[in-house]
């Protein structure tokens, strides 16, 4: 999937989107990318002088690629009117740190299936380096008419 298509695949959008690209995507597992861009504001303030990636940032990054492999299992027809929530976060493991300008490589295998949650596991690496494992749950809940 291109740029394009990850963005309409899911409801987050600049400057809170932390996919780039989706390199491979198949039946259970996605394989997608991030480019700690070195001029976004976060940098600026988590750590002025040695900047790092928030862990939450890179978690986030996990959970958004989890959401285009969990809406492209289910179907647009599931789906429909329905957006991806995140509703647990179990067992997150962070390894090494992300620096600006590191390109992310990001891992989800899809676990189980129960219904409209997906259960899943994800893996970020920069350099073949293990950065972060987490667990996490995510469902489909009806959007917000508002």
């Amino acid at each position: 999937m291109n740029l394009q298509e990850c963005l309409s695949a899911i409801p987050h959008r600049p400057p809170f989107r932390f996919v780039d690209e989706v390199v491979e995507l198949g039946d259970g597992r996605i394989l997608a990318t991030l480019l700690a861009d070195p001029a976004a504001d976060y940098f600026a303030g988590h750590f002025p002088g040695n900047p790092v990636m928030p862990g939450v940032l890179i978690c986030e990054a996990v959970f958004q690629a989890g959401a285009i492999l969990m809406l492209q299992r289910l179907g647009a027809e599931t789906a429909g009117g329905k957006v991806p929530l995140l509703t647990r976060i179990g067992e997150a493991k962070f390894k090494h740190i992300v620096r600006p300008g590191d390109h992310l490589g990001i891992e989800v295998v899809l676990d189980d299936l129960l219904g409209e949650a997906c259960y899943m596991t994800g893996r970020v690496t920069v350099d073949a380096q293990l950065v972060l494992r987490v667990s996490f749950v995510c469902m489909l809940v009806a959007e917000d008419p508002r």
